[in-house]
Order: C-alpha cells, then structure tokens, then sequence
C-alpha cells in the first residue's frame, strides 16, 4: 500500500519533467536597474529542432539576432545589457519560440530598485474611534517591481506587534484600523517597505489617539442676510454630532468665495463660537460659504488637533444697495448729504477695516449707522419720486 502511495506521488512529476521540451534559464530573476543578463534556451531534441532556428522577444518585441549566441545544436542564449526598470509591476516577458513564432519557453524578469526607508510617516483618527495612517515611498519612490508596503503599530510599553490589514481604501500608501485601540496609551508605529531586491524600515513614530483626533465638517450650516445690510452675511452652524459626548474645546475657520471666483478667502479668528458675520462683502452678490473644524483638547489632551474636511458649500446672496437717483433739484441738500456721508466714510471705514471676518469690534454702532444710511437713501428717493410725480 505504502509502495502504491509513493507510486502516485512521484510518477507524475518524473513524467513532467521528462516530457519537458524546452526551458529558458535562469527563471523569474530579480535584477537592479542597470543590470546584464544571459538567459539561455534550452530544447529537447525530441523537437527535432535545430537552436539557430530559435528566436527570442522581449515584451512581444523580437530581440536583434546580433545579441544571440549558439552554444550548441539544442541551447541559444540572449544578453541584455544596461536593462531598464520593468514596464510592469508583475515583471517583464522574455520568450523564446521556434522559427514559426510558436512559443517554446519563457521567463519574467524582474527590473527595478530594492525600497528606500518610507518618510513622512502621518496618522489621525476620526472621532476616537479609528486610525489611518498614510506614508511616502522613500526616495523618487519608483522602484519598477512590485513592493509591499505593512503599517505595523504596538502599544508602546507592553503589547505583541500587530499589522494593519485594510488597504483598499482609494488612496496609495495609506492602512485603515477600524477598531480595537486603546485610548489614554500610545503607540509605536511603523511601516516596511519590502520587495525582491531588499527591504527597508520607516523611522518610528509615537502617538496617543487623542493627540491626532479630526472629525467630520460641522453640520447644518446656514446662511442668511443681516437684515437690510447689503455687505454682510451671518453664518451659523453645529457641533460635530460625533464628539458630542467628548470634553473638548473645538475651533472652526470659515472660508468663502464669489460664485464666479475660484479665490477663497479665509477667516481663522472665528475660535470656539457657531456664530459669525462675514463683513466687508459686495452688494447684490452671491457667496459660497464653507465651515471646517478642529477638535482641540480632548480629555486634556495638549496637541493642536487636526482639521476636518471642508464643509459642502452654502449658497446666499447679499442684498442689492439702493442708490440715490441721478438728477436732484435739490443741489444744496446734495452737497449737504455728500459731506455727511464724506466724514462718516472717514470714520466708518476705520470700524469696517476692525470689523473684518468674525470680529465684534464696534459691529453694533457700524450696524446702527448703516440702517440709519440706508433708510435716509429710500426717504430721499421717495420724497424725489413724489416731486417728480
């Protein structure tokens, strides 16, 4: 029974390797960008084929016969000198086939450069309740093979070495961790680069989960007119949902842009607060308003936090200014006005300039004066329209 066994086993790889007719040696090797290779065709002469019929190709290219030798009736070898980087991740085809084209053997060769050490080694968490990291290939990263990059990650005094399994995530060089980490700890984190060629490690980084916590943009984000006031807008919105449950201090930016402008403008003194009035706006014009936020201090913790996404973008226009009509009769009230609203350009001008972005400075007074400007302009235009009529 034991002779029958071993019988079965064996007999089919004696068979294969019997029935083999050609070969190309060496088979699948890894070489450096620079490298020079022989390979060598080697046929049965059950083909009845004589070798200076063979013909070798490269990627589906015929190879100039200039750089074959004939080292006998049944072997043909090939150089390659100075070999390029491979055109594709899973290596390089060089094949060799009989005098009808037909293919006999082959081999892939693989072309490139072993890794150099992954730099720029950055991790955040959303919410607490993750951690993706992202990395950049070191040196011009381009190493023609393909190369296995492993996040591994370690709690920092105690705890076995654990690999990030989830890759597929849309972005190169990034590892998601989905679950299963410990707060109020850090952790050692890493990656590895590796391929045929050799290996290389990143430096390692420390962090607590709570130092590099972002979040989702803030939520319910609204925009609407201050009254009459034809250049300013308030913006209101909420509280990351996420982190209602968390002790921290956030801050938001605002940032906004014209509709038919890709130039946004940014206003980063908005703090802690929900609230803002974007000041020094056009008249009759529609902006596009976006919120972020950083999640400052969780539990104490003393790191600056990172920023969310940007909001989507919020639409709203500004009212349309009315203007006096042209063609007074009243010259010398003209003038009077004119002087008037000269000195009060003067003044206000300094309270519009400190009342940029989400700044309080004088904004009631500024406010009180503009209504006051406004409602003088449409009794002047009524009492204009009645003369005329």
């Amino acid at each position: 029974m034991i002779t029958l066994l071993f019988l079965v086993l064996f007999v089919p790889r004696v068979l294969s390797s019997s029935t083999q007719v050609a070969a190309v040696s060496p088979q699948d090797p890894a070489l450096r960008v620079g490298s020079s290779l022989t390979a060598t065709c080697s046929i049965s002469p059950e083909l009845g084929l004589h070798a200076s019929t063979l013909f070798w190709t490269l990627n589906g290219r015929r190879l100039p016969s200039g750089i074959y030798n004939l080292l006998s009736p049944t072997a043909l070898t090939v150089t390659l000198d100075r070999l390029n980087g491979s055109r594709q991740q899973s290596g390089d085809n060089l094949v060799c086939h009989n005098s009808g084209g037909h293919v006999l053997a082959g081999s892939c060769l693989y072309v490139g450069m072993p890794p150099e050490k992954p730099v720029n080694l950055t991790c955040w968490s959303r919410n607490t309740k993750d951690l993706t990291c992202r990395w950049t290939p070191g040196g011009q990263g381009e190493t023609f093979i393909r190369t296995k990059y492993t996040l591994k990650y370690k709690l920092r005094w105690y705890g076995r070495e654990r690999e990030c399994e989830d890759y597929n995530i849309g972005h190169p060089y990034t590892c998601y961790i989905p679950r299963d980490l410990a707060l109020f700890t850090p952790y050692e984190i890493w990656v590895e680069a590796s391929n045929q060629l050799g290996a290389a490690v990143s430096d390692v980084i420390t962090l607590d989960i709570l130092d590099v916590v972002t979040t989702d943009p803030p939520a319910d984000i609204l925009v609407s007119r201050v009254g009459e006031l034809e250049d300013q807008l308030s913006v209101r919105w909420g509280t990351p949902p996420a982190l209602k449950d968390f002790l921290f201090q956030a801050k938001y930016q605002i940032r906004y842009r014209l509709e038919d402008s890709s130039d946004w403008k940014v206003v980063d003194d908005v703090g802690n607060q929900t609230s803002c009035r974007l000041a020094g706006l056009r008249a009759g014009t529609v902006y596009f308003v976006q919120v972020r936020c950083n999640p400052v201090g969780i539990y104490g913790s003393r790191k600056a936090g990172i920023w969310s996404e940007w909001s989507n973008p919020t639409a709203a226009s500004t009212p349309n200014s009315e203007r006096l009509l042209s063609g007074s009769c009243d010259p010398k009230s003209g003038e009077q006005n004119s002087t008037l609203r000269r000195e009060l350009k003067q003044f206000f001008g300094w309270v519009r300039k400190h009342a940029y972005g989400c700044s309080g400075m004088s904004i009631k007074l500024y406010d009180q004066w503009r209504v006051w400007l406004q409602k003088s302009h449409k009794t002047r235009n009524q009492i204009l329209q009645g003369d005329k009529s």
